[in-house]
């Protein structure tokens, strides 16, 4: 898988479609650093634990509200931007000058309206300035607006000790400095703050080396590379791994990264249902047999793009059930370990020592150091020959500024930390927190009764809200309780899907969660938002179906 443009891989053959069981794997797999017989009295397994997700659907008064609210904002909407037109009401938007009347107009009027009208009201409940380290609890810049969110002042005020809920520091290593930090002082001293070149000319340190080392030690894979960006890791090397005449098959909530990724390699891009089994076998099946539109020829590649842990909807990837597809069809697999590396399994290694799986059942793994690792940047590991390849060929590799010297020495640190190197078990001991402060969390919000979607095991746990008026009234409350949460609405997810999402982490105490569980206890009661019934979703029923539709 080390040519985008030619090799054809035998994804043109009709495989034996006898059922087999989801996930068996053979050979050994290496686990801590330790190998162990991947059989058990002869036969092969893997860690079947049950998959437990919940997405219960919201009554039906709520989402005939829910449009209500957006339909009579909407039709307001239109009012006022009628008294604009006539000069009634101010216009704060961005308007073309007199002067370009008869130019093409840069945008559509038409494009804005969702923003100037429904998104400035409750504008004030995002991008609020914070003015310290993002740790359990942060700092706010207080702010207000004289212009209905148009504008925003400084009042000069600090809203200190904000119980922080929306960053992805899981496991509190994005924090202020103390000691243990000395290691990325020294190294700021000696190096510097930036490279000034990217990796093909004089941007690889000694650093980056010994970074990637340890990345592909942690992952027991053969070989990493690291970059700057973790956005770019994705957009920037799946153009070169697959291009036109191979086909990209994308889970419909794959993070915007991985989907301009797929659109810049001019590859064939079709999209199979949220962990639905069914969908990508029916989308490998039908590739497989019919081959590339017009041609019929065999697609040059097929790669299956999907998430760790998806960040809108708290889910975990069906692991075994891909990969047993994946083999089936002769297809490969990428995976985004963005919020899963560092914050699921046993030791944090992610989705596949989650599931106990072998990491070269997996072809590219690929995850960033801005979450539990509290620096920046990504990383792609693999096979050797596969990061050799992208160390020609990789757009980030040859364009971009090479990762910060102290950023690769804080991803050092924090690596080392988690596997044990630094010769505690601290490490180790907040991956368990993690785990444990989740599962307290997700339990207490079911028995209040929020609906609440994702995997028990998850540490991103979006609360869903629904009404786009209690969107605004939820974090606005909740900050004058000194608690920093994200709410997040369309077009970051579906229009009657909005929702708050918060982010656990190993350094909220007991306490905190404590605190946070007795606000949103009573904000519930307040916006009346304990819509669950304790009933089972419609969508969990998808992994079961057998006759469905596909958009093309």
């Amino acid at each position: 898988m080390v040519n985008s443009g030619g090799g054809t891989v035998c994804n043109g053959d009709l495989h034996n479609h006898k059922k087999q069981r989801v996930g068996l794997q053979s050979g050994n797999c290496t686990r801590n650093g330790i190998v162990k017989e991947a059989q058990q009295n002869g036969k092969p397994h893997f860690n079947d634990k049950p998959i437990v997700e919940s997405f219960e659907e919201a009554p039906l008064h709520v989402m005939v509200f829910t449009y209500m609210g957006y339909g009579i904002g909407t039709l307001f909407g239109y009012l006022r931007d009628f008294l604009r037109s006539w000069g009634i009401e101010k216009c704060n938007a961005a308007v073309e000058r007199e002067e370009q009347k008869d130019f093409v107009p840069l945008y559509q009027n038409f494009e804005n309206f969702y923003t100037r009208n429904l998104y400035m009201r409750i504008r004030d409940n995002w991008n609020r300035p914070i003015c310290s380290a993002p740790g359990a609890l942060f700092d706010v810049m207080e702010r207000v607006s004289d212009d209905y969110n148009w504008t925003f002042r400084f009042t000069g005020r600090i809203i200190k000790d904000v119980i922080n809920l929306g960053s992805y520091n899981f496991l509190g290593l994005a924090a202020r400095y103390d000691e243990s930090m000395r290691t990325v002082k020294d190294v700021l001293e000696a190096y510097g703050v930036g490279v000034a070149s990217t990796r093909h000319e004089m941007g690889t340190l000694d650093k980056h080396k010994e970074l990637e080392d340890l990345v592909a030690k942690f992952l027991n894979v053969e070989a990493a590379m690291v970059f700057g960006m973790g956005f770019a890791t994705n957009s920037m090397n799946i153009p070169a791994l697959v291009g036109k005449g191979c086909l990209i098959l994308s889970d419909e909530l794959n993070h915007a990264s991985l989907v301009l990724g797929a659109r810049l390699s001019g590859a064939t891009i079709r999209i199979f249902k949220h962990n639905n089994m069914q969908s990508l076998e029916k989308l490998l099946r039908d590739a497989v047999i019919y081959g590339q539109p017009r041609t019929r020829r065999a697609w040059k590649k097929i790669l299956i793009l999907v998430e760790g842990v998806y960040s809108m909807e708290g889910s975990i990837v069906h692991l075994p059930q891909i990969v047993a597809l994946k083999k089936k069809y002769k297809a490969y697999l990428y995976i985004d370990e963005a919020h899963s590396i560092g914050s699921v399994g046993p030791t944090g290694r992610g989705v596949v020592e989650f599931f106990g799986m072998d990491p070269r059942d997996v072809e590219v793994l690929m995850g960033t150091f801005t979450k539990s690792f509290g620096a920046s940047g990504g990383y792609i590991a693999g096979r050797k020959d596969l990061v050799d390849y992208l160390r020609v060929h990789s757009h980030s590799a040859a364009y971009a500024s090479s990762m910060s010297p102290p950023i690769a020495e804080q991803i050092i640190r924090s690596m080392k930390f988690i596997m044990g190197l630094d010769g505690t078990m601290q490490g180790l001991q907040r991956v368990r927190q993690l785990a444990k402060n989740t599962r307290y969390f997700r339990q207490k919000l079911n028995e209040m009764g929020f609906i609440i979607y994702g995997n028990e095991e998850s540490p991103v746990v979006p609360l869903l809200l629904y009404m786009p008026g209690k969107v605004a009234a939820f974090a606005r409350h909740l900050l004058n309780r000194k608690i920093g949460v994200v709410v997040v609405g369309f077009p970051a997810t579906p229009l009657a899907e909005a929702r708050a999402r918060f982010c656990v982490s190993a350094a909220h105490t007991r306490e905190m969660l404590d605190t946070v569980l007795e606000a949103l206890d009573e904000m519930g009661d307040l916006l009346q938002l304990k819509y669950s019934r304790h009933r089972k979703s419609v969508r969990p029923e998808l992994y079961d179906e057998t006759i469905f539709e596909l958009d093309d």
